[in-house]
């Protein structure tokens, strides 16, 4: 499932991240890769130390934990501290798969990475090319979001960042392990979620359907979250 959330961060607080991260001091993005991507990726990033990363990463964590559509969405038990990366001048990166399993650096910290997260910090029209393509199971899907906006899509699936060919496009990366491991389990429960709250907007909140199927929703959960 690939699901685009508008307006994570909003505008002004975009402008002060981009300050702050033309600013910053970049490195090989290849710091935090593995053998595979090491093959396929050209790009900077901040490492994953720098109080900038640090400093905006937490401003990104409290804009989730206040998101009704991410929470939804990716049911997260466990979100790994954001990441920052460039691409210009040609940069991108091939077709690979992320790491199942993702440890920070210098620490004890551990994620299966379920979900992985791409929030959008450079506008379209700021850069060519650098499309994050993709691939599920309706075929291949190349996307370029508003800044502000974030994408999650699943971390088992082949993806790539094309090559930028102008200008700069600046991201914050990141993955979640969701408290519901399964993926169709987790889309069933997107639908559901999805179906009641437009039937709230329809209908009373408190009509007896509603009530019951939020009564399953819950159950459902219940059923398939690991904790």
């Amino acid at each position: 499932m690939i699901v685009a959330i508008p307006g994570v961060l909003d505008a002004a607080t975009v402008a002060v991240f981009r300050a702050e991260l033309d600013a910053a001091d970049w490195i090989d993005g290849n710091a935090t890769s593995g053998h595979q991507s090491a093959l396929a990726k050209r790009n900077r990033q901040l490492p994953e130390g720098s109080p900038v990363a640090q400093r905006l990463g937490g401003l990104i964590l409290d804009a989730l934990g206040r998101n009704p559509q991410f929470i939804a969405t990716a049911l997260p038990l466990r979100v790994y501290p954001p990441l920052f990366n460039r691409y210009r001048n040609g940069d991108g990166f091939d077709d690979h798969i992320d790491s199942a399993v993702r440890i920070r650096q210098g620490s004890d910290f551990r994620i299966r990475s379920d979900l992985s997260a791409t929030l959008f910090l450079s506008d379209p029209g700021d850069y060519d090319g650098g499309e994050l393509t993709v691939e599920d199971v309706l075929g291949s899907q190349s996307i370029r979001l508003p800044a502000g906006d974030l994408l999650l899509y699943p971390a088992s699936s082949l993806h790539r960042v094309s090559p930028v060919t102008r200008g700069a496009r600046l991201a914050s990366f990141f993955w979640v392990q969701s408290m519901v491991r399964d993926a169709e389990a987790r889309r069933t429960l997107y639908d559901l979620d999805r179906s009641i709250q437009a039937l709230a907007i329809d209908t009373r909140p408190d009509h007896p359907a509603i009530v019951r199927l939020t009564g399953v929703y819950h159950n459902l959960l219940r059923r398939w979250a690991e904790m």
